[in-house]
């Protein structure tokens, strides 16, 4: 029903526990989604990521017989100054993530761009400089596992948060094999360009995250923001983007009850980008049904 290239994220659909969660998507006709794995955003998989834990997630996405394009998780402040202990649990925690990754079948796990605020823990270069440093340790670990990493930036709640810094993340990144993710709502929430970041970082980017925002707020169902998706999907299709998009609508304008109906139309209208009916451009407008 939706375009091939178009998945849901679980985190869409939060407030339900996993095995809900993963029918409602199916439910609506999607093929293939995002996990959730972010601790105080969406409690799909739990933090404390035992083998058992592991081994439950990895059972009820398989029953559920959705393909996983990467699973979303975070594995502590990775501008942090870590000791030997913390430095190992941290990789225990990794090597979870990555088991559940590579059980799930999915293609990458993704992790942020550094702590949840904007402050360096020592200064902008040298928290670069670590958070680069831990996620090219953690993408060698991820090719033994035979998963890509890759990481969300800019986020405007983490530490890479504007074009700036996402760009010095990514020069540090660059010949690493870790690849990046865009996300519409962050971008536009910190008063930047899609169109801009796109070519700062043409030829990087191996996913996209959609949801719509205004400046501040990234939690606005697609329609109710200020993102102009139609520009943006036909400026990744005209540099040769050929991956997957997802929605991740972790939104705050409709009720719960509505969230089904809103994803819908939000797959209905981005597939309609993706594979234009009529192959031409054109004004693309949408309401989300049940927005306040």
């Amino acid at each position: 029903m939706f375009n091939y290239r178009l998945g849901c994220s679980s985190i869409s659909f939060r407030h339900q526990d996993l095995p809900t969660a993963l029918r409602t998507i199916a439910d609506l006709g999607f093929e293939e989604i995002d996990l959730g794995a972010l601790p105080g955003v969406c409690d799909h998989v739990p933090y404390d990521l035992d083998a058992a834990a592991v081994a439950t997630v990895t059972a009820d996405v398989r029953a559920s017989g959705l393909r996983v394009r990467s699973v979303n998780g975070d594995i502590g402040d990775l501008n942090a100054v870590l000791d030997d202990d913390a430095q190992s649990a941290r990789d225990r925690h990794l090597e979870a993530l990555l088991s559940l990754a590579a059980g799930t079948g999915a293609k990458a796990l993704v992790l942020p761009c550094g702590a949840l605020g904007h402050d360096p823990v020592r200064s902008l270069g040298e928290d670069l400089d670590t958070i680069a440093a831990q996620l090219i340790r953690a993408q060698h670990r991820a090719q033994e596992f035979g998963v890509e990493l890759w990481t969300e930036s800019l986020h405007f709640l983490r530490f890479c948060w504007n074009l700036e810094r996402a760009e010095l993340l990514a020069q540090r990144l660059a010949g690493s094999g870790v690849g990046i993710v865009m996300d519409f709502s962050h971008i536009v929430a910190a008063c930047e360009d899609p169109l801009e970041y796109l070519k700062r970082h043409q030829g990087r980017i191996e996913h996209v995250h959609l949801r719509d925002a205004v400046p501040g707020n990234i939690n606005l169902s697609i329609g109710n923001g200020d993102a102009d998706f139609a520009a943006g999907l036909a400026a990744l299709a005209a540099v040769g983007y050929t991956g997957h998009f997802s929605l991740e609508l972790e939104t705050r304008d409709v009720t719960h009850e509505e969230r089904p109906a809103a994803a819908a139309k939000a797959a209905g209208f981005i597939t309609d980008l993706i594979d234009p009916p009529n192959k031409q451009s054109g004004n693309h407008s949408m309401q989300t049904q049940g927005a306040s």
